[in-house]
């Protein structure tokens, strides 16, 4: 389980002082995927990079599986499995060569890092590129030895920042089935989009952000009843209070 606690995060800029994140608040239960859904722009990136540790909060606090994200960071990464927004690979490095590396800086024996390199292989559908040099992948290639790498260690929670962004809609079809796959085994999912149908989709719970503020947060049904409107996208565009970014 995931745990955000009334987490701010500003930023000082040239012009001035920029509140990314606002008193965000949420949790992301076992066994669920949980949506983060906001326009571009609107904090979900920065509240991910707190829940990972690669920011830590001017205020508030992150809990993974009952550990503090800042005083147990350690703990929290090992029980992690993180595809960032940006996802470079080694490109002089196959698909097999960048999995295993992670593997290895986990910890992991080999045995082990070949187990679940055949397990995510099969489960994503990249068995033809995995002993390919990365060099010269596709999107889609890319993050999907990306998500391989992120999740070789086996971790209890998973989160993605806008993971089909750029993708064709073959592989993300097969992402979202993986993504069900990963709920079905009873781990925490988080992913951020600005894509409703995605969101509609994949998502157990949703978390709507705009502006570095949670504007609503429920199942699709209780955002429905929250707003009033019988459309998911609709109820989307009232909790935002705008249709900028919108994506339909």
């Amino acid at each position: 389980m995931i745990e955000a606690l009334d987490l701010h995060k500003s930023f000082q800029t040239k012009t001035g002082l920029v509140k990314a994140v606002q008193g965000v608040s949420f949790r992301a239960n076992d066994g669920e995927i949980t949506g983060l859904l906001g326009p571009n722009g609107a904090g979900k990136t920065t509240t991910l990079r707190m829940l990972y540790t690669l920011m830590s909060p001017d205020a508030g606090r992150v809990e993974v599986d009952a550990f503090d994200a800042v005083r147990d960071a350690e703990a929290v990464r090992r029980r992690l499995g993180v595809l960032p927004d940006a996802r470079g690979v080694y490109k002089r490095l196959t698909a097999r060569e960048n999995i295993a590396y992670f593997g290895r800086l986990h910890g992991m024996s080999d045995a082990d890092i070949a187990r679940r390199t055949r397990e995510l292989s099969e489960a994503l559908g990249m068995e033809d590129v995995l002993d390919r040099q990365a060099e010269g992948f596709s999107q889609g290639q890319r993050t999907k030895t990306a998500i391989a790498r992120a999740l070789v260690h086996d971790p209890k929670n998973v989160i993605l920042d806008e993971p089909t962004n750029g993708l064709d809609v073959m592989t993300t079809r097969g992402l979202r089935d993986f993504l069900r796959q990963l709920r079905a085994e009873g781990r925490c999912v988080i992913f951020s989009s600005h894509i409703m149908q995605e969101v509609a989709a994949l998502c157990d719970r949703i978390v709507v952000i705009a502006n570095g503020r949670v504007m609503a947060a429920g199942t699709p049904d209780e955002l429905r009843a929250q707003t009033g409107e019988a459309n998911l996208e609709e109820a989307f565009v009232k909790a935002i209070g705008s249709e900028e970014g919108l994506h339909a």
